[in-house]
């Protein structure tokens, strides 16, 4: 039987890859995940897997080769705050964790498929996978990149590398704005869907930015990802494991949050059997409201981000991209379900 390891397991992502890899029939799986937040458990508990390990014992158990014969490690563990600013522990957390589990899979002959971040790319204007526009703007970024540039060291110019006759896989996913079932337990790192989604329930309007970097109220512009899409990709190159290297994860479409907005407010007036409105009707009705944009983002804040997704097709993938209206419409049927 194939064994998988996923980290970060009760997490967003790290949970609905296990719900996708229970789907093809995997299901003999180590969760390796940190419940010191017990209400994570609930990303787990409709899930199939064989073992679950604390994460401060698992890096140094699977060096020395406790858990057998591992076909794969999807690394998603991770701390995801952007606004963290104890540079040691987001350090040690994500750089130094990562670059010990890339040797043990050396050691172990495990592929590695890891999470890293658009937030490497930070201040840049082009979102392409090479170093001259990695610009991270906080030390989560930074993170980030540094275990990327030390993946391209480490893989070499080809970012493969052979490992016991074999290549040994290694795939970094640069995520862009992932949204979708499984992140309540995020806080304030939730996407702009779920807080929405919540802010219209309790209060009957959204809230969005003002004005900001010169862009108009909400025209701020983003990659959304939604979340099954995430998975597919993810799942393609487990299906490929004769392709190695760092690649984009978001749809290539920037869209403003006002979509994010409309969609999700339009969603939920539908379960209600309200018509949809345009952005202008919900601003005249006081169903969208902008506020004015907080000091303690400024100069820390992407206006714009999307996804250039040459080198992801140029690996032969070519998984469509759910866009915001659609995405956004599952998701806000999945929360009120």
């Amino acid at each position: 039987m194939t064994r998988i390891v996923v980290t970060g397991a009760a997490g967003f992502i790290g949970s609905n890859l296990i719900k996708g890899l229970n789907a093809r029939g995997l299901s003999d799986i180590i969760a390796v995940d940190d419940l010191t937040q017990g209400d994570k458990f609930r990303n787990l508990a409709d899930l199939q897997i064989t073992d679950y390990v604390d994460a401060d014992s698992f890096y140094a158990d699977y060096a020395s080769g406790d858990y057998g014969q591992v076909e794969a490690i999807f690394h998603e563990g991770a701390c995801s705050d952007t606004m963290e600013s104890n540079g040691k522990y987001m350090m040690q957390n994500n750089f130094a964790t990562s670059v010990k589990l890339y040797q043990a899979c050396q050691k172990r002959g495990a592929r590695l498929l890891y999470a890293s971040s658009a937030a490497t790319y930070g201040g840049s204007d082009t979102f392409r996978e090479d170093p001259a526009f990695e610009r991270p703007l906080n030390v989560y970024g930074y993170s980030k990149l540094l275990f990327d540039q030390r993946m391209r060291r480490e893989c070499g110019h080809e970012f493969q590398r052979a490992f016991a006759g074999k290549t040994m896989q290694v795939v970094g996913f640069r995520y862009f704005n992932v949204y979708g079932p499984r992140e309540q337990h995020k806080g304030r790192m939730a996407s702009v869907a779920f807080h929405q989604f919540n802010q219209f329930k309790l209060d009957g309007k959204v809230k969005l930015f003002a004005d900001y970097g010169g862009y108009a109220a909400g025209a701020q512009l983003r990659d959304f990802v939604f979340i099954d899409d995430v998975v597919a990709v993810n799942l393609w190159f487990y299906d490929h494991p004769g392709i190695s290297g760092i690649f984009n994860l978001g749809t290539g479409r920037a869209q403003p949050f006002n979509d994010v907005a409309s969609s999700t407010v339009n969603a939920l007036r539908a379960l209600d059997g309200q018509a949809a409105l345009s952005l202008d009707q919900l601003v005249a009705q006081g169903l969208l409201e902008y506020v004015p944009f907080p000091d303690a983002l400024r100069g820390k804040y992407q206006c714009y981000t999307q996804a250039d997704l040459t080198a992801l097709r140029a690996t032969g993938c070519d998984h469509s991209f759910a866009d915001v209206q659609t995405g956004v419409a599952k998701y806000v049927q999945w929360l009120a379900s």
